[in-house]
């Protein structure tokens, strides 16, 4: 078919916005503007281009709700946990296998993996940073390798897969307009051979900076500074949460900088830290009795545990429905839900009423702020589906939509190379870059929408496509690659330059993509 204004508007568009990308600013006035003219050139109606910036975004909060609210419920528990004392306690046992610096790289990682693949790594910095970075540097890991093991296994192979709470599989796949069990699945895949390639990489190029242990490693380390890369631009937020994670870290391991020391390790005995549930400290651990505080330390990961052993006897059995897609969610935040409201009741007594509302107001709060930004951005690439583009410009029922993505690509389409290899890097590096203004799923809509569209020119499953593209929109922007991400937190609590942390992940990482995209064009 003839391209119209429109088409080649919202293709404007979407140059515009990788370019505002790759000069690492704020997309979010680039959509909305191109939201405006494309509607405005589509109906020929000044009115319904305005209506067209209100509905774009409504309709992106119909389609993604659903993930804001299992943001919220999950945050929320953390939330309870933390009050409870459990949330330290739940990585407590790890302290045991970490006497050396090679098993503590192995161990940050496994533990920073399985807690941010189900509460994302938010919460998993500062936990890690507080309990478990103390007793690797002590062991005799450098902070940079310990900082480096938190970032690739959280914010890259646990966020890239993202598999319990399927937010990234749930952008890409509906932008794609697939399935998102398939993009979820596949994307775990890709994100365990990426993560495993960068960290086997990672741990070859610091293996010969580890050390003996040492109560001085620790001493050294306690008296080094904040990162002074911390005052990149567009990085308050997340300086604040980093300098508040060094002050908990500080009063978990006894005292900061110059202050009194005392050695989490040989402390931790009845004649040092004592019992965690006995005393004051950071998450609450004074604030609830030891023995509810140890329970619901066992309760809650055992509960997940059940939860991904449900989903998978659904996935490879008949014993059970399988739940895909939006009932995985659900169940997830039911799961999470529950496990609330009886770790309010357990910790707040007659005021769990308020407590827990408190809780569900702070996750509501946290789930806004964090993926608030991607509605006006996703709504823009939404109105390039004719899935979506009725919605959003208001037509008239019955009324064609179109699909202005689709469209292009399709005139475009004996200009594009037929080879899926060619196809599949493109997508990867359009991932990347979108991945540069420091958010890790802002990119997803644009990756997704492309993989729909290009994947049936080059003979490509469109799912295989999405998830190489949430490869390379998480790894770059979700805090890996990219200094002014939330790499900056991993890199306060860990006390190095993120520069250099940054610098240090780019060729396992890269390498680990690299790999990664080509396995999934020769295997999906």
């Amino acid at each position: 078919m003839e391209l119209g204004a429109a088409h080649w508007i919202y293709l404007a568009g979407i140059v515009v916005i990788i370019a505002v990308m790759i000069t690492r600013r704020n997309i979010v006035i680039p959509a909305v503007a191109a939201t405006f003219f494309t509607a405005w050139a589509f109906t020929g109606d000044i009115v319904k281009g305005m209506q067209s910036i209100f509905g774009a975004s409504l309709t992106a909060a119909a389609e993604l709700f659903n993930i804001f609210l299992i943001i919220a419920l999950v945050t929320a528990l953390l939330g309870a946990l933390k009050a409870l004392g459990a949330d330290q306690r739940m990585i407590e046992p790890f302290r045991a296998v970490m006497r050396n610096g090679h098993t503590s790289f192995w161990v940050i990682a496994g533990v920073t993996y399985v807690i941010s693949l189900f509460f994302w790594p938010t919460p998993a910095v500062p936990l890690i940073g507080a309990i478990l970075l103390p007793v690797a540097i002590r062991a005799g890991l450098p902070a940079l390798g310990a900082g480096l093991a938190v970032a690739i296994a959280g914010q890259g192979m646990a966020l890239s897969s993202d598999y319990v709470m399927q937010v990234a599989p749930g952008l890409s796949a509906t932008a794609a307009g697939t399935s998102t069990s398939l993009v979820a699945d596949r994307s775990l895949v890709l994100s365990l051979v990426v993560g495993g390639i960068a960290l086997v990489l990672g741990y070859f190029m610091i293996r010969r900076t580890i050390v003996a242990p040492s109560v001085d490693n620790l001493l050294r380390w306690e008296g080094k500074a904040l990162s002074p890369a911390l005052s990149l631009p567009r990085t308050e937020e997340v300086t604040a949460t980093a300098t508040a994670g060094a002050g908990d870290l500080a009063a978990a391991t006894g005292g900061g900088g110059t202050g009194t020391f005392t050695d989490p390790v040989e402390s931790s005995g009845p004649e040092g830290m004592g019992d965690p549930g006995e005393t004051g400290g950071q998450g609450g651990l004074g604030a609830a009795p030891a023995g509810r505080s140890k329970a619901f330390a066992v309760i809650v990961p055992l509960a997940f545990l059940a939860l991904v052993g449900y989903m998978l006897l659904g996935k490879f059995t008949d014993l059970v429905p399988e739940t895909i897609g939006g009932e995985a969610a659900a169940l997830v935040g039911g799961v999470a839900a529950i496990l609330l409201l009886f770790a309010t009741a357990v910790t707040d007594g007659r005021r769990a009423l308020e407590t827990c509302a408190e809780h569900v107001i702070d996750g509501l709060v946290f789930s806004v702020k964090a993926m608030g930004i991607v509605l006006p951005i996703a709504g823009f690439f939404f109105i390039g589906s004719e899935n979506f583009a009725g919605r959003i410009m208001f037509l008239p029922e019955g009324a064609k939509a179109p699909d202005f993505l689709f469209e292009v690509v399709n005139a475009a389409k004996d200009g594009i190379p037929h080879n899926s290899f060619l196809i599949a890097f493109a997508i990867l590096a359009i991932g990347m870059i979108t991945g540069l203004d420091g958010s890790g799923f802002a990119g997803l809509p644009l990756t997704g929408s492309l993989s729909g569209a290009l994947g049936p020119t080059v003979g490509m499953d469109p799912a295989t496509l999405a998830a190489i593209g949430q490869m390379g929109c998480v790894w770059s922007g979700g805090g890996v690659l990219i200094a002014w991400s939330s790499l900056i937190a991993v890199a306060g609590f860990a006390r190095v330059n993120v520069l250099d942390l940054a610098r240090a992940g780019f060729v396992p990482v890269v390498a680990g993509l690299a790999v990664a995209t080509t396995l999934a064009v020769i295997v999906f």
